[in-house]
């Protein structure tokens, strides 16, 4: 993932941002949505996590608050 958008995604959520704000990204209340930002960042992860998605990583934490409801209209 570029930058500018790890920035951003990282930004939302150290603000505490609300769900709905992370569907645009590709954290969807049904999970990551294929090609979007979310799926770019998973993959890094799980590369850099030797096949693994860390608990408590960024992905990690925002998929969990894009689960929980707020982006149902990004899925």
């Amino acid at each position: 993932m570029d930058p500018v958008s790890r920035a951003a995604v990282g930004a939302a959520v150290a603000r505490g941002s609300t769900p709905g704000s992370l569907g645009p990204a590709g954290f969807t209340s049904g999970g990551i949505k294929a090609g979007s930002t979310a799926a770019k960042m998973m993959s890094a992860s799980a590369v850099a996590g030797r096949g693994g998605v860390g608990s408590g990583s960024l992905v990690s934490v925002c998929q969990s608050k894009g689960a929980s409801g707020g982006s149902k209209r990004n899925k």
